[in-house]
């Protein structure tokens, strides 16, 4: 689980970190197209400026006073500050304002050399004079452009790699940070995980009770609601199979004690005496056989919860003769498609005839089968003119082995037959319940969707 926790923060990390550099390339890249597109415009710019102020500036001849003035001019109609040199770097003229701002070191100077060998200095404000690069025509000052027209000397301009150095600052910051923070994020996944997994070992050490802690509505919480109602069906199967293991025990003593005492006295017994207890070893050898049976198939069933073959199967004509085996009446309403069913006819026809045979032994010899279409389900209803069963019991009497106070000493059976019916039908996705007949008796209702 911990590899599993480092494969996922890894994961997160590598693509944050691919993320990263992505956008710090197209950025960088970016701000590199608008250093140079502004780098364009402002030498254009100054271009201009020089060529304007050149035509109107006395010529280079003309008293340094005159020269100064129209430099002072342009610098209030231009509201920039400005100072010229002389062809020799002789300072000829500065407005008060590019005096200030030098003084002040708030500025970034720009040269321009004009035609007739003069310098004029142009100080761009709100820009601060980068490092090592002193006043215009002081040592460390820029370097003065080779005469030829007009011509803008750029002020120093970092590398590329130093424009940069803040972002790439920034988004290693911001990685550390991320990269921090989604450590609690992928171990709290991973715990749920490891929590998920200790659940399971606990439950696979033979825990059947336990299940694991539902946290939230993502795929994780799905997996430990699945988790927990697998848990429970295998719980109940497993709760199942050793109820009827138990219950089987006890019951198989019941006829193997009587057949043993019937062994043991028959070398001895007369000749009338020896029929008796043949026939009490037949009787136990069938009690018996009908026991393992029932066991069987209710084992069989407990491990299918869907039937593997599904036939069209007449519940009409089944009815028909299960009624006709056991005496019963037959009231039949519609037939064919109307009482026809997919499923399997050996169960269906186990599951009715455990119902009349429950019938005859419970409820005398009135015994009443109606088959019926009751919506889309085919119903088979049995009644019988018996003591009844209470209400609070109508659910019980259809778990495995059990049996109504008193029924056990003076019918017999095992406490089997209506459970398997009630497996039988949910198998055929159908159900059985236990109603009150009117009159006095019980009516066992069994319901099957119809076919088509």
């Amino acid at each position: 689980m911990r590899t599993l926790t480092l494969r996922i923060y890894l994961t997160v990390v590598a693509v944050l970190a691919l993320f990263a550099l992505t956008a710090g390339w197209l950025f960088q890249r970016h701000m590199e197209q608008e250093r140079m597109r502004a780098e364009t415009v402002l030498s254009e710019r100054m271009a201009a400026w020089g060529e304007l102020i050149q035509r109107s500036l006395p010529g280079v001849d003309a008293p340094a006073e005159d020269q100064a003035a129209a430099l002072r001019e342009w610098s209030q109609r231009l509201r920039l500050p400005l100072a010229l040199d002389g062809p020799g770097g002789e300072r000829v003229g500065a407005s008060e304002l590019f005096i200030r701002r030098q003084a002040e070191g708030m500025g970034r100077v720009f040269a321009i050399r004009l035609e007739d060998g003069r310098t004029l200095w142009v100080m761009r404000p709100g820009m601060r004079q980068p490092p090592g690069m002193g006043h215009p025509g002081g040592p460390g000052g820029p370097r003065m452009a080779p005469p030829g027209g007009p011509f803008v000397q750029l002020p120093f301009v970092p590398p590329a790699w130093q424009h940069g150095l803040g972002l790439v600052v920034l988004l290693v910051v911001l990685f550390i940070a991320v990269a921090a923070g989604a450590w609690p994020v992928v171990r709290h996944l991973t715990r749920r995980l490891q929590a998920l997994k200790q659940g399971m070992e606990t439950f696979g050490s033979g825990q059947l009770s336990h299940r694991v802690e539902v946290v939230g509505r993502d795929e994780l919480a799905a997996v430990a609601r699945s988790f927990n109602a697998a848990a429970s069906r295998i719980e109940a199967l497993v709760r199942s199979h050793q109820s009827l293991l138990a219950n089987a025990s006890h019951e198989l003593r019941s006829p193997l004690a009587r057949m043993k005492m019937a062994v043991a006295m028959l070398a001895d017994a007369a000749p009338a005496q020896r029929e008796r207890l043949k026939h009490e070893i037949d009787t136990n050898i069938a009690e018996l056989d009908a026991l393992v049976e029932e066991v069987l198939l209710a084992s069989r069933l407990d491990a299918v919860r869907e039937l593997e073959q599904r036939e069209r199967v007449d519940l009409l004509g089944l009815a028909a003769e299960e009624a006709a085996r056991v005496d019963a009446t037959l009231d039949a309403d519609g037939g064919g498609d109307m009482l026809a069913v997919l499923g399997d006819e050996r169960l269906l026809r186990r599951a009715l005839r455990n119902l009349l045979e429950n019938a005859k032994r419970y409820g005398g010899g009135d015994i009443t089968l109606d088959a019926r279409s009751q919506g889309g389900a085919a119903e088979l209803r049995v009644c019988d003119r018996g003591p009844g069963v209470p209400e609070a019991l109508r659910e019980r009497i259809f778990e495995p082995f059990y049996r109504l106070p008193g029924h056990a000493e003076t019918a017999g059976g095992v406490g089997l037959g209506l459970s398997l019916v009630k497996q039988i039908a949910e198998r055929h996705h159908g159900s059985v319940r236990c109603e009150a007949r009117e009159g006095g008796g019980s009516c066992f209702v069994l319901s099957v969707p119809r076919a088509g």
